[in-house]
């Protein structure tokens, strides 16, 4: 086969626009008051965000070693290259669909900040009233960054590139977007629920998790569904490490400040990835099953996903509780993958979706305000229910709108641009196929 691309304009033409637009919308700082700021927590925010941009260079390689050797180098750009397409977006309307004003508690007007209009100067936001906007901004833009990222593990080895970037730019503003921004904006309807997401259990992982699930519903098996043969494992041990590093930023940045509650963090979401790490391995070993460089390292991000909804809200006692669950229910859910016909390649649904949900539903369980003064209704375990019963119902509507959404994205990407790749490119693999690149 050719390995040569197919000329298209499209692309092009849109960055042109978007230079356009720039070109003549320059969003200069007006002469606003000025806002009083504490540098400790502009400092940690600072070096938060870099902590949570490493994640996504972590989860390629985490993903990468995983795959063919033949896929890798796809396989990790298909991480990388979210970095590029989310953050031109988030400046152009993306960050306004998420924290600008409310349309419905749905979804945010993308007016607000367009071309980061009033950013730069903007007051500090409500929940981070001792950093600037702007940094507020591109520590969110980093979250909506790694969300898309995940998803490509469900369908690894076996999608174009070019149908990739468009399906990535419409999850973003057609699930991610709806889903921040009903979580997490003052006016969003789950925010106004009472359901709590401290660092993006519902946001971030339940979203890509259950979309993972519909993108493996829809592109159904790969060629060669049985055979997993990954290429490094040196690099998913890599990646690991780049991923636990990086989601000291993720949750205990969420307290958006150098504070307690960043400490609280940052030990509720050491205990609970060590503790899934350890649950995962021996559950294996009570079945006879070697202890695996891979299942020590699904384990710690299987407790790190299930622990980020929960972290600001909880004790460190409860999260060891919620890494060690989330552990098994998630073992037990790639076990049920593996004998079924589902070909969700890096199990993104059972580590994330399944992690994510049992995050939520814990968070439910085990959220006291003496942790959070946020907490309004303290959880299950401490004899209340309201907090358990907003969980339920947002846990059922979010995975029913995230579902139902992706298969109508992945139906309207595929309509445009045919998302699988034909059988004798994915037969060579696609660092060839895709991008005429090979290790």
């Amino acid at each position: 086969m050719s390995l040569s691309g197919k000329k298209s304009f499209l692309p092009i033409l849109l960055m042109f626009l978007v230079v356009v637009l720039a070109f003549f919308n320059p969003s200069l700082p007006g002469n606003g008051g000025e806002y009083e700021y504490n540098g400790a927590d502009v400092a940690w925010m600072l070096a938060s965000t870099a902590l949570v941009l490493i994640m996504t260079p972590g989860l390629a390689y985490f993903y990468g070693g995983m795959v063919k050797k033949k896929n890798v180098i796809s396989t990790m750009l298909q991480s990388f290259i979210c970095m590029a397409v989310v953050a031109v977006i988030w400046v152009v309307f993306g960050f306004s669909l998420v924290f600008g004003n409310s349309v419905g508690g749905i979804i945010g007007d993308p007016t607000t900040y367009f071309m980061f209009n009033g950013v730069v100067d903007g007051a500090p936001w409500g929940g981070a009233p001792t950093i600037p906007f702007t940094l507020f901004a591109m520590y969110q833009l980093k979250f909506a960054i790694i969300t898309p990222a995940l998803i490509t593990g469900a369908f690894a080895e076996r999608i174009k590139f070019t149908s990739y970037v468009l399906f990535i730019a419409l999850f973003f503003i057609f699930i991610y977007a709806p889903l921040a921004h009903a979580t997490w904006h003052p006016d969003g309807v789950l925010f106004k629920m009472g359901v709590l997401d401290f660092a993006g259990g519902t946001v971030v992982h339940m979203s890509a998790g259950l979309t993972a699930l519909a993108s493996a519903i829809y592109l159904k098996q790969g060629k060669h569904f049985k055979e997993h043969t990954p290429a490094r494992i040196t690099y998913v041990l890599l990646g690991t490490g780049m991923l636990w590093f990086g989601w000291v930023g993720f949750n205990a940045g969420s307290a958006f400040g150098a504070s307690q509650l960043a400490a609280t963090a940052l030990a509720t979401t050491s205990t609970a990835s060590g503790a899934a790490a350890l649950t995962y391995i021996f559950f294996d070993a009570a079945r006879g099953i070697k202890p695996s460089a891979m299942g020590v390292c699904i384990g710690v991000v299987v407790g790190l996903v299930a622990i980020t909804p929960a972290a600001g809200f909880v004790t460190v006692p409860h999260s060891l509780v919620i890494g060690a669950v989330a552990a098994i229910v998630s073992r037990l859910v790639i076990d049920w993958r593996t004998k079924s016909k589902l070909d969700d390649t890096l199990d993104v649904f059972p580590s994330h979706g399944v992690g994510g949900m049992v995050g939520m539903l814990l968070t439910g369980v085990f959220a006291h305000q003496s942790i959070n003064s946020v907490v309004e209704s303290n959880g299950l375990f401490f004899g209340e229910t309201s907090l358990f019963v907003a969980h339920v119902i947002g846990l059922v509507g979010a995975t029913v709108f995230t579902l139902v959404m992706a298969f109508i994205l992945l139906k309207v990407t595929d309509t445009v641009t045919p998302l699988r790749v034909t059988e004798e490119e994915e037969e060579i693999g696609l660092d060839l196929s895709q991008h005429g690149e090979k290790l």
